[in-house]
C-alpha cells in the first residue's frame, strides 16, 4: 500500500499564522513516517492570548478558540501555539497561562505547548545555556528586545543576537512591511546561511533561530558542521517536543541533533 500521511503513530495540531506557509513545509519535511500535522490558522495580533488587566491569566482571541474546538473532534496528541511572538512578547508566565486556557478547550486527552516551551526544552535538552538568537528581519524592535529578554527571563540569556538581513531589495523597508510586500514567500536559506556563521560568537554554546516562518531548517545540520554548536529553530523544536510529548522518540536525520536525540 502506498504511503497516505496517515496519523497512526501521533497527530499534532499546530496553530500558526494564517497568510504563512513555512510551518507546514517545515513539518511535513521533518515529521517521521506515522505523524500527522494539522494546522489552524490565526490573523490575531501578538500575543494571541491576551493579558488580562490584573495578570491574573490569558484570554484566547476568537481564532484559538474556534481552533481548538474544531481540533478538540480529531483525537489528537498535542497542540502547540506555533508562534515565537506570542510567547516572546506574552513573557515569563505567559505560556503557562496559555495552556491552562486552552487545555479545558482542547479536552483531557490532547496535551497543549508553546513555541516559547519548545525551544525551552531544546536547548535544555542539548545543554545550550548561552545561545546565539538569530531573528527574522520582520520582528520590529520590540520585538528583538522582547525575543532577548524573554530567553534572559528564563535562564537561557543569550550572548548576541542577529536580525537577519535580507538583502538591498528589502533594507529600505521597515520590519511590518516585510511580510506584506512578498518577503515571506522570497526567503532565501543561503544567505541566512553566511550571515550567522559570520556573525555567531565564539562563546555561544548553541544558536537558536527564532520565528516560525523563518525558513531555516534545511541549513540545520550544515550550520552544526561548520559551527560545531548545535542549532535549534522554532519549527524543529516544537517538532521535537511534540514528538516527545506524544511517545515518539524516532530520530530524524538531515534537520540538526536535536531531532537524533
Amino acid at each position: 500500500m502506498a504511503n497516505d500521511n496517515w496519523g497512526w503513530r501521533a497527530r499534532i495540531g499546530l496553530f500558526i499564522v494564517g497568510n504563512e506557509a513555512v510551518p507546514e513545509a517545515e513539518w511535513w519535511a521533518m515529521a517521521p513516517a506515522g505523524v500527522s500535522i494539522h494546522a489552524a490558522r490565526v490573523t490575531a495580533r501578538a500575543p494571541w492570548l491576551r493579558w488580562r488587566e490584573d495578570k491574573s491569566g490569558v484570554a484566547p482571541e476568537d481564532d484559538l478558540v474556534r481552533g481548538c474546538r474544531q481540533f478538540a473532534a480529531m483525537r489528537l496528541s498535542v497542540v502547540t501555539i506555533g508562534h515565537s511572538s506570542s510567547s516572546l512578547l506574552g513573557g515569563k508566565g505567559w505560556d503557562e497561562s496559555s495552556i491552562a486556557a486552552l487545555s479545558p478547550l482542547l479536552g483531557a486527552g490532547t496535551a497543549v505547548t508553546t513555541n516559547g516551551l519548545d525551544t525551552q526544552a531544546a536547548l535544555r535538552a542539548l545543554e545550550v545555556k548561552r545561545p546565539f538568537l538569530v531573528l527574522p528581519p520582520w520582528f520590529n524592535d520590540d520585538t528583538v528586545a522582547a525575543g532577548v529578554r524573554y530567553y534572559a527571563d528564563h535562564g537561557l540569556s543569550p550572548v548576541g543576537h542577529l536580525r537577519y538581513d535580507p538583502g538591498r531589495k528589502w533594507r529600505d523597508l521597515p520590519p511590518g512591511e516585510l511580510v506584506g510586500q512578498g518577503l515571506g514567500f522570497d526567503q532565501e536559506v543561503e544567505p541566512l546561511f553566511r550571515q550567522i556563521r559570520t556573525a555567531c560568537p565564539s562563546d555561544a554554546d548553541g544558536v537558536l533561530i527564532a520565528g516560525t516562518g523563518f525558513r531555516c531548517v534545511a541549513i540545520l545540520d550544515a550550520l552544526e558542521q561548520d559551527l560545531q554548536r548545535p542549532v535549534v529553530s522554532a519549527n524543529q523544536a516544537s517538532l521535537w517536543h511534540c514528538l516527545r510529548s506524544s511517545g515518539v522518540r524516532q530520530q530524524v536525520c538531515g534537520y540538526g541533533r536535536l531531532l537524533r536525540l
